[in-house]
């Protein structure tokens, strides 16, 4: 073999072995590989199935999970499960949500956003028959109250198995059609904007429970909650603002109802955001200021 020919055949060698290292790199670190990785946890646990599909990125906290914590009274029923990019705190004896946490990145809307997010269309509403006491999509039925999300399907559209999950009756309360799709829409609406210009948010979503709530379900033993709260931080601008409504059409525009995460621990007795500094949460809690956050004008 000619000497130029051998010198060609390196060359070629070389070439082959770096796509393949480099390949091999793709496939390890992934195009966000910040955030993501093709595979699921040794450790995932049957509860975190939910009995539905893994297909998908597993989501990885981009910051300090504990941020998600949320502490309840001792008294409240509660059993906590881990989700893929939800963590619901689940009560048995009302068959609802105490409460659902999530992380929504600035990544993870962007892709949600994106001609390739997934349907809403695709999915329905599933029991998770790991959590005692979820009820049924058909628990629902002609009971005059919509299925609400707590964690919406707007912000899981970035992942088929986030989507799954969200669908599961674990993160649904009933709520008026009128509240559902009126100010408390226009309030996820603007979460979701929100997150596109901030690094990431902590979000905080759940009913209210009160004396004398209303039941609905074949046996009637599935509370309707008077009210919802949201609570909402945003830990790279060190601020926060919570909103409280009714479960019902609210008259005036969603902005009305904004208010401090101290005043939503008070109607709850949850302790929200627990793992910061107790001097940083006690200022960050106390404040409310919806000038402090970018403007939204929904769509009426």
């Amino acid at each position: 073999m000619k000497k130029k020919q051998k010198r060609n055949l390196y060359y070629l060698v070389a070439l082959l072995l770096l796509a393949v290292v480099g390949y091999q790199g793709y496939q390890k670190n992934g195009f966000y590989k910040s955030a993501y990785n093709d595979e699921l946890p040794a450790e995932q646990t049957a509860n975190d199935k939910g009995g539905t599909s893994q297909e998908g990125k597993e989501y990885k906290s981009t910051g300090d999970a504990s941020l998600l914590d949320v502490k309840l009274p001792e008294r409240l029923d509660n059993q906590t499960v881990h989700y893929k990019a939800i963590t619901v705190y689940f009560n048995k004896y009302y068959r609802v949500p105490n409460c659902v946490a999530y992380e929504l990145t600035n990544t993870m809307t962007s892709m949600a956003d994106s001609r390739d997010a997934e349907n809403r269309a695709d999915y329905k509403f599933e029991r998770d028959h790991n959590v005692k006491g979820c009820p049924d999509w058909w628990d629902y039925k002609e009971s005059g109250y919509t299925r609400g999300h707590m964690a919406p399907a707007m912000d899981m559209r970035w992942d088929k198995t986030a989507m799954e999950q969200c669908f599961l009756m674990t993160n649904i309360c009933p709520q008026l059609d009128e509240m559902n799709d009126g100010e408390w829409r226009h309030v996820e609406e603007a979460v979701h904007k929100w997150s596109r210009t901030a690094k990431r948010l902590i979000v905080f979503t759940g009913p209210i429970f009160t004396n004398n709530m209303e039941r609905i379900g074949k046996h009637d033993d599935i509370a309707v909650p008077k009210s919802f709260f949201k609570v909402v931080y945003s830990p790279e601008q060190n601020r926060a603002i919570a909103f409280v409504m009714e479960n019902k059409k609210m008259p005036n525009s969603w902005t009305n109802y904004a208010t401090t995460i101290d005043k939503v621990e008070a109607m709850t007795g949850y302790d929200f955001l627990a793992s910061l500094e107790d001097g940083v949460e006690n200022v960050i809690e106390s404040k409310e200021n919806i000038k402090d956050w970018p403007a939204y004008y929904p769509r009426r």
